[in-house]
C-alpha cells in the first residue's frame, strides 16, 4: 500500500497508474489465498509469516471500498475483487474468524453505506447465501421490501437499480454526456444473477423467485423498453444470450418476450440498424443451440412465429431463421410443429369477426406446409409428409361439410368454421402442385432386394408420391356424406378420371423389363389426372383437356389387358406411336412452363428414354427448330385485347389535314376515334367542351389559366402514354413470344441432356448433332444462357463421351457430318469451332466402325481445301490435329491431298499448317497398320514437295525462319521413317537424294531472308546424310552428327555457361 500512494504533484496518467496497481495488488492477494490463509508462511527477512486475520481482510475490503469511490472507472473492477474475497471466504473451511468477516462486511456494506449500485446486488447475492441468518430485512430495507434480494416483489428497483439509472435518459440525464461512462461489457453482476435464477442445481431456491417475471421486469421492460437508450438495448441483446444457454427447455420461452421481439425484429430486419450486428448474434446463437439441442427447435419455432413474435418471421428480417431451425427438427419434431400448424386452423383467438385475419393465418398454415416439403433439408420420411398432401388436397379439391373423426384424413375430423374461401382452395391447389414438384424431383431410399436403392419421385414403400395423391382423391370422391367436390364436374370427366385411376393403379402392378417404361407411363397418367383436379379458369393453369385422354389412350395401348383383344392392323395404324403420344405429352407440359408440369416431364422422360423410338426423337428435335418469326407472334396477336382490336379496326387516314405542322411527322399521325374521344373525356373533366363545327367565332370562347392547364396536363399525358402502348403492343408481343420460345427450348435442351447421360452410345444419339450445332451457331447474343447450355451438352454428353453410337443410317450420318463441317467453316469463335470439333471426331468414331471411311475422308478432304485456299475460312490447325490425332486413319488418307493443297495454300502461314499436319500423320503411323510399300510409295511426293516449297521459300521469301525450320522438321522425321522401313539403303537415297538436300542447303545460304538461320542449312545436311548412311556402325556417327548439326547459333551462345561452370569447378578444386 505505501508503494501504490499517489502525490499531489503527479499527473493523471501517474495517478491512473498508481490506483490500477493498487488494485491490481489487492485483486492478486485475493486469489493466491493470503486472505484467508490459516497456517503461517515460510519464514522471510522481507514479510510477516503470521497468517492471516479478520483485521487483515476488513482492511483489504476497506482499500477495495475506497478505490471504488475514487474513480468511477475502477468502481466495477474494486466491487469484482471484493466478489473475489467474498467466494475466498466462503470457501474457506473451518476458517475460526469467518463470522466476524462476514459481519464486518455486512456492516460495512449495507450499514455504513445505505447507496445500492449494480454491483452491490451481486455482492448481497452471495453474502445471503454465506450468512442466510442475518437480518437480511432489515438490513434491505428501504430500497428493497423482501428480505431475499432475487425475490419477485425486489424485481421493480432492481431493474432500476441494475439499469444504472444514475447515467440513463430516464433520470433527464442527456445521454450524450454520459456515454463516456458506458461500456458495451455487461456488468458482472448480470452473470451471478443469471445463475442464481436459472441454475437447476440450487438446493434453496425460494418459492418467490420466478424467472419469467425476473425477465420481464429486469430485461423486457427495463433494457428494452421503447424509450431505452441503444447502449441498454445492446445490453439486453448480451443478456438474451447470456440467458438463452442457461436456460431449461421449461424457461426457454420465457426469453421471448414482447419488447425484445420487437426490437429484436425491427434491428434484425435492416443492415442499417444501429444494432444489426447484435441482433445477427443473437440469430446466430439460436441457431448453434439449435444444433446442439434439437429436441428445442419446436419450442423455438413456436415463439418466432407466436404471439410476441410474426408468422412471417424470415420474409420481415430477411433471414433465413424459422427454415434453419425446421432442418434440423428430427421426425416428431417436424410432426408436433404441423400438429400445432393444424390446431391453430380452428382456432379462436378472439378474432372470429375479423374474417380477412382468419383467412390470413390459414394462408400461413398452408405456405409453413409447403415450405416443410419444399426444404430439401428437411427428411421426407415419416407419415407427416403423407399429412401434409392429404390436407392440401381436401382442403384444395374438396369442400368440408361434416367432420369425420374415424377418418384416417386430419382435416374430416373438424369441419372450418368459417369456411375456407376460394382464395384459400386456389392456395391449397398452388401448394399442393408445388410440393409434388419437389417430391417428385426429390430422391428417396428404398429397399428391394435387400439392397438400399435410390429412387426418385417415390415414397419409401416404392409408391408414386402423385399416385399416393389419387389414392386419397379416389377416397374424398366416395365420401360423399362427408365433403362435396370444390367446382362442379361433368359425369363424363369424373368418369374418366376414375378410368384413369384404375389404369394408373394396373400400371403400378407392371414389373420386369418394362418396369420404367411403366412407372414413366404412371407418373405421367397420375400428373395429368392431378392437374386436371387443381386446374381453372380461376387458377391460370391453362389446362389442356386432350392431355389425359391421350395419355389414357396411350398408356392402354401400350399395356393393353390380356383378356381384350389385339387392335386390328387398320386401327393401329391410324393413330400414332404410343410412345410418341406419351412424349408428345411430355413436350406440352414443358410449354406450360409450371414448376410441377416442368417436374413430372423430366422424370417420365427420364423413365421413358430407353424406349424411345425414331418418331420421339423426331418430336424432340423439332422443338429446337427457330419458328418463323411471324409464326412466332400469331398466338400472342390472338390474345390481344377486343378493344385493341377494335380500336385498330376504327383507324382511319386522314391525308388531307392540311396542316404543316402534322406533315412533320411523315404521315404517321391518324384520326382515331378512340384516341378522339379519350381526349375530349379528359377535357370534359376540367369543364372544357369540344368545339362543334368550324365556327370563327371567337366571342364566346374561354380560356384557361396556367393552373388549369397544369390540371389537364396529366390526364392528356396519361391518355396519349395509353395509346402509345397499345401501339407498341404487338412489337412487345412479338418480343415475350420469343423469350417464352428460348425458355421452352431450355427446357427442351433438359430432355436432351437427360437422353444423352444415359444413352449416349444409342442410335438416336447423333439425331441431335445438328439441332444442337444450330443453337449455338444461329442464336442471337440474347440468347447466350441457351448456346451455354446447348454447348455444355455437346461437350460433355458426346464430345467427352467413351461410347461409340450405332450408326444405322449411314447417308443421314454421313450428311450430320457434312452440316457439322460446313457449320465449322463460318464458326465465330474458337469456342464455336472446338464444340463442332468434338462432335465431328464422335460422329467420325461412328462411321469408321460402320466402314464408311471414306464419306469421312471426302468431309475431311473438303474442309482441308476450305482452310487451305480461302483466307476467309473460319477453320484452325487444332480442328485438323485433333482428328488426325484420334482417327489417325482419316489423315493418312489425306496425305495427298495436304501435300496439294500445301502448294495452293492463300497464304505461308496457311503452308506451314499444312506441313504441321503432315507432321502429326507421320507421328501417328506407329498405331496404323500400313504397309511397308505403301509408305515408300508416298515418299518421293513428300521429299519433292518440301524441296519445292523451301526453293520457292528461298526466291520470295514466303515462309519465315520458324516456319522454314518446322518444315524442315518434318523431312527430317519422314527421312528417319523412310530409313526405318526401306530394305535397302539404296532406297533412302532413291527417295532422299542427298546431292539435291545439299544443293538446297547452299541455296539457303544465299537467301536474303533465310541464310541468317545457320540451323535450317544444318538440317538440310542432317537430311542428306540420313540418305548416305546406311550401315549400322555409322548409327553412333549419325546420333553425333545430328546433335552437332541441331546446334543453331543461339545454341552456340548458350554454350558458353559450360565454360564457366568449369572454372568454378577448377577455383573449388585449387582452394
Amino acid at each position: 500500500m505505501d508503494a501504490s500512494r499517489t502525490q499531489g504533484s503527479a499527473t493523471g496518467q501517474e495517478e491512473r497508474d498508481v490506483l490500477f496497481a493498487r488494485l491490481f495488488g489487492l485483486t492478486s492477494v485475493i486469489q493466491s489465498g493470503l486472505i484467508t490463509r490459516q497456517t503461517p508462511l515460510p519464514s522471510s527477512a522481507s514479510s510477516s509469516a503470521t497468517p492471516s486475520d479478520a483485521a487483515t481482510f476488513a482492511a483489504i475490503v476497506d482499500h477495495l471500498l475506497a478505490l471504488a469511490d475514487s474513480k468511477s472507472w475502477l468502481r466495477e473492477g474494486a466491487w469484482w475483487g471484493l466478489a473475489l474475497a467474498v467466494d475466498g471466504l466462503g470457501a474457506a473451511a473451518n476458517l475460526p474468524w469467518q463470522e466476524e468477516a462476514l459481519a464486518t462486511i455486512i456492516e460495512t456494506l449495507y450499514v455504513t453505506n445505505k447507496q445500492w449500485i449494480p454491483e452491490k446486488i451481486a455482492l448481497t447475492v452471495k453474502l445471503q447465501k454465506l450468512s442466510p441468518n442475518a437480518d437480511w430485512k432489515k438490513l434491505l430495507s428501504p430500497t428493497l421490501k423482501h428480505p431475499e434480494i432475487l425475490a419477485s416483489g425486489n424485481f421493480v428497483p432492481l431493474a432500476r437499480i441494475l439499469k444504472d439509472i444514475g447515467m440513463d435518459e430516464d433520470e433527464g440525464v442527456d445521454s450524450k454526456s454520459t456515454a463516456g461512462s458506458w461500456t458495451p461489457t455487461v456488468p458482472f453482476v448480470w452473470d451471478i444473477v443469471l445463475d442464481q435464477m436459472l441454475s437447476p442445481s440450487d438446493a434453496g431456491k425460494s418459492s418467490n423467485r420466478s424467472f419469467p417475471e425476473f425477465f420481464r421486469i429486469l430485461v423486457d421492460e427495463s433494457l428494452f423498453a421503447i424509450a431505452a437508450s441503444p447502449e441498454r438495448k445492446y445490453w439486453g441483446f448480451q443478456i438474451f444470450r447470456k440467458s438463452l444457454f442457461r436456460a431449461s427447455a421449461a424457461d426457454m420461452p420465457m426469453l421471448f418476450t414482447k419488447n425484445f421481439m420487437r426490437t429484436w425484429i425491427n434491428h434484425l430486419s435492416n443492415s442499417d440498424r444501429y444494432l444489426h450486428k447484435a441482433a445477427k448474434q443473437v440469430a446466430n446463437d439460436i441457431l448453434v443451440l439449435v444444433k446442439q439441442n434439437p429436441k428445442l427447435a419446436f419450442t423455438l419455432i413456436l415463439q418466432l412465429t407466436g404471439v410476441n413474435g410474426s408468422h412471417q418471421f424470415d420474409r420481415l428480417t430477411k433471414t433465413k431463421t424459422v427454415e434453419t431451425i425446421l432442418t434440423s427438427m428430427d421426425v416428431d419434431g417436424i410432426q408436433s410443429y404441423l400438429d400445432y400448424l393444424l390446431q391453430q386452423v380452428n382456432e379462436n383467438d378472439g378474432s372470429t369477426d375479423d374474417i380477412s385475419a382468419i383467412n390470413a393465418r390459414r394462408l400461413w398454415i398452408v405456405d409453413q406446409m409447403a415450405a416443410l416439403l419444399r426444404n430439401g433439408a428437411i427428411p421426407k420420411t415419416g407419415p407427416w409428409v403423407q399429412q401434409v398432401l392429404d390436407w392440401l388436397v381436401t382442403h384444395g379439391l374438396f369442400t368440408v361439410r361434416k367432420k369425420s373423426a374415424k377418418s384416417n384424413l386430419v382435416a374430416l375430423h373438424t369441419v372450418p368454421s368459417p369456411v375456407f374461401s376460394d382464395d384459400l382452395h386456389k392456395s391449397c391447389r398452388l401448394r399442393l402442385l408445388s410440393c409434388l414438384a419437389d417430391l417428385t424431383s426429390h430422391a428417396s431410399v428404398i429397399q428391394v432386394d435387400d439392397k438400399s436403392v435410390k429412387v426418385t419421385g417415390t415414397a419409401s414403400d416404392g409408391e408414386l408420391w402423385i399416385s399416393k395423391c389419387l389414392a386419397t382423391i379416389e377416397q374424398l370422391a366416395d365420401d360423399a356424406d362427408h365433403v362435396k367436390w370444390f367446382a362442379d364436374i361433368d359425369k363424363e370427366d369424373l368418369a374418366q378420371r376414375r378410368s384413369a385411376i384404375q389404369l394408373v393403379r394396373r400400371l403400378h402392378q407392371i414389373w420386369g423389363d418394362k418396369e420404367d417404361l411403366a412407372r414413366g407411363t404412371e407418373l405421367l397418367l397420375a400428373a395429368s389426372i392431378v392437374r386436371q383436379c387443381c386446374s381453372s379458369d380461376e387458377d391460370g393453369e391453362g389446362e389442356d383437356s386432350d392431355a389425359l385422354e391421350d395419355c389414357t389412350d396411350a398408356a392402354r395401348r401400350l399395356f393393353p389387358e390380356k383378356k381384350k383383344k389385339k387392335a386390328s392392323s387398320s386401327e393401329t395404324d391410324s393413330h400414332a406411336e404410343p410412345i410418341d403420344v406419351l412424349i408428345d405429352i411430355v413436350i406440352r407440359f414443358l410449354e406450360a412452363g409450371t414448376n410441377f408440369m416442368r417436374s413430372v416431364a423430366n422424370q417420365t422422360f427420364t423413365l421413358l428414354s430407353g424406349s424411345l423410338e425414331a418418331g420421339s426423337i423426331d418430336l424432340i428435335v423439332a422443338q429446337l427448330a427457330s419458328p418463323d418469326p411471324a409464326e412466332l407472334a400469331a398466338d400472342s396477336d390472338d390474345d390481344m385485347d377486343e378493344d385493341t382490336e377494335a380500336g385498330e379496326d376504327a383507324k382511319e387516314s386522314d391525308n388531307e389535314s392540311g396542316d404543316d405542322e402534322d406533315s412533320d411527322d411523315d404521315g404517321e399521325i391518324e384520326d382515331d376515334p378512340l384516341l378522339r374521344a379519350a381526349i375530349e373525356e379528359a377535357l370534359s373533366v376540367n369543364g372544357i367542351k369540344a368545339s362543334e363545327g368550324d365556327s370563327d367565332d371567337d366571342s364566346d370562347e374561354e380560356f384557361m389559366d396556367d393552373e388549369q392547364m397544369m390540371a389537364i396536363d396529366d390526364q392528356l399525358a396519361a391518355v396519349f402514354k395509353a395509346r402509345a402502348d397499345e401501339r407498341g403492343g404487338r412489337g412487345k408481343s412479338f418480343g415475350f413470344a420469343n423469350r417464352e420460345a428460348t425458355h421452352f427450348k431450355n427446357r427442351v435442351l433438359d430432355l436432351v441432356d437427360l437422353y444423352l447421360k444415359k444413352h449416349s452410345s444409342s442410335e438416336f444419339a447423333i439425331r441431335f448433332l445438328s439441332p444442337l450445332a444450330e443453337l449455338i451457331t444461329g442464336s442471337g447474343t440474347d440468347e447466350k444462357q441457351l448456346i451455354d447450355k446447348a454447348t455444355g451438352i455437346l461437350r460433355s454428353r458426346l464430345g467427352k463421351s467413351k461410347e461409340t453410337p450405332a450408326i444405322i443410317d449411314k447417308e443421314d450420318a454421313v450428311a450430320i457430318l457434312e452440316d457439322l463441317h460446313v457449320r465449322a467453316r463460318t464458326a465465330v469463335s474458337s469456342e464455336i469451332l472446338a464444340t463442332l470439333s468434338a462432335c465431328s471426331l464422335y460422329l467420325c468414331r461412328a462411321l469408321l466402325q460402320s466402314d464408311a471411311k471414306q464419306k469421312v475422308v471426302d468431309t475431311y478432304r473438303e474442309s482441308l481445301k476450305d482452310f487451305m485456299t480461302r483466307k476467309a475460312s473460319r477453320l484452325n490447325n487444332h480442328f485438323f490435329q485433333d482428328s488426325f490425332r484420334k482417327c489417325p486413319a482419316v489423315g493418312w488418307e489425306v496425305r495427298s491431298a495436304l501435300l496439294e493443297l500445301g502448294g495452293k495454300a492463300v497464304n505461308g502461314y496457311r503452308k506451314a499448317q499444312a506441313y504441321q499436319l503432315l507432321q502429326v500423320v507421320m507421328n501417328q503411323l506407329s498405331t496404323l497398320h500400313v504397309d511397308d510399300t505403301e509408305i515408300l510409295a508416298f515418299m518421293p511426293s513428300l521429299s519433292t514437295s518440301i524441296e519445292e516449297i523451301l526453293t520457292t521459300a528461298c526466291e520470295d521469301g514466303s515462309l519465315t525462319a520458324p516456319q522454314a525450320r518446322e518444315v524442315l522438321r518434318l523431312a527430317q522425321s519422314a527421312a528417319r521413317h523412310t530409313k526405318r522401313v526401306a530394305s535397302t539403303i539404296e532406297e533412302v537415297s532413291s527417295v532422299w537424294q542427298p546431292t539435291r538436300w545439299q544443293g538446297l542447303a547452299r541455296k539457303l545460304s544465299s537467301s536474303d531472308s533465310l541464310k541468317s538461320s545457320t540451323g535450317l542449312q544444318n538440317m538440310c545436311k542432317q537430311v542428306a546424310q540420313l540418305g548416305e548412311a546406311g550401315t549400322a556402325t555409322d548409327k553412333k556417327t549419325q546420333e553425333s552428327s545430328k546433335r552437332k548439326i541441331d546446334v543453331s547459333e543461339d545454341d552456340i551462345v548458350a554454350s558458353k555457361p559450360t565454360k564457366r561452370k568449369k572454372t568454378k569447378k577448377a577455383q573449388k578444386t585449387k582452394a
